[in-house]
């Protein structure tokens, strides 16, 4: 199990306990966090996901593929050097600890 904390746009914060190959939008969607949609159930083609991973442990991550990469140019808020799609980061205990911000509007 993986420890990562969401800091929801309003400043909520919730740090769930993720199982090991789960992505951050299922777990999401499994507690109930409220800050990403996941229109298309996570396969990489809508961007409501998005989420603003830690800065300085994005080099823990896998670089985005072309597909999120390109899925990252129409999210509805702010894209940053730190924007992911929640729907690509797996959880894996090299991440323990992971903090990822959620945008104020994923439409």
């Amino acid at each position: 199990m993986t420890h990562v904390t969401y800091i929801e746009a309003d400043g909520r914060e919730q740090t769930l306990d993720i199982q090991e190959g789960w992505s951050l939008l299922q777990a999401a969607f499994a507690h109930g966090i409220s800050g990403l949609i996941g229109e298309c159930g996570g396969a990489c083609s809508c961007g409501t996901c998005h989420c603003y991973v830690q800065q300085d442990r994005l080099q823990e991550l896998p670089p985005p593929s072309a597909g999120e990469l390109e899925m990252l140019e129409f999210v509805a808020s702010e894209r940053r050097d730190n924007s992911r799609l929640a729907c690509q980061i797996r959880a894996a205990s090299h991440l323990e600890g992971l903090v990822v911000h959620l945008p104020d509007t994923q439409t």
